[in-house]
């Protein structure tokens, strides 16, 4: 994929995952697929998706910036949202916070294959 194709396979991926449609997440993110060093593999990036809107019924991923460098993509997510209870070990416990993600994908076979993602948790803090 080039730049452009690139970018626009990610924003359906994101419109994916804002989507909550499970059974289309293999169309982006690879069986093998890595996250911040541990293997999780489809099933396992899928559980912790499905975990993560468990815990924030409000999630929706905002993309605020985005570089295509195939095989590689990085994006800044924006968040606003109400996680139910402890939030990365913080008691938000509902209160409304607003917070970013740096994240970085590689892909390989025009899928996901690693992430490395890093929250703003001191931008949480400070909120509380």
């Amino acid at each position: 994929m080039d730049r452009a194709d690139l970018a626009d396979h990610y924003r359906n991926y994101i419109a994916c995952l804002n989507r909550q449609d499970w059974p289309a997440l293999g169309r982006f993110v690879h069986d093998d697929v890595v996250h911040n060093g541990r293997p999780l593999g489809l099933a396992g990036y899928r559980a912790m998706l499905e975990q993560d809107f468990r815990e924030i019924p409000d999630l929706r991923f905002n993309i605020a910036l985005l570089v295509s460098e195939p095989p590689r993509i990085a994006a800044r997510l924006q968040f606003d949202c109400a996680p139910v209870g402890t939030f990365l070990g913080l008691p938000v416990n509902g209160r409304r916070v607003s917070f970013c993600e740096n994240v970085f994908y590689e892909f390989g076979d025009d899928k996901i294959r690693q992430v490395w993602s890093v929250i703003d948790k001191a931008a949480i803090e400070a909120q509380l």
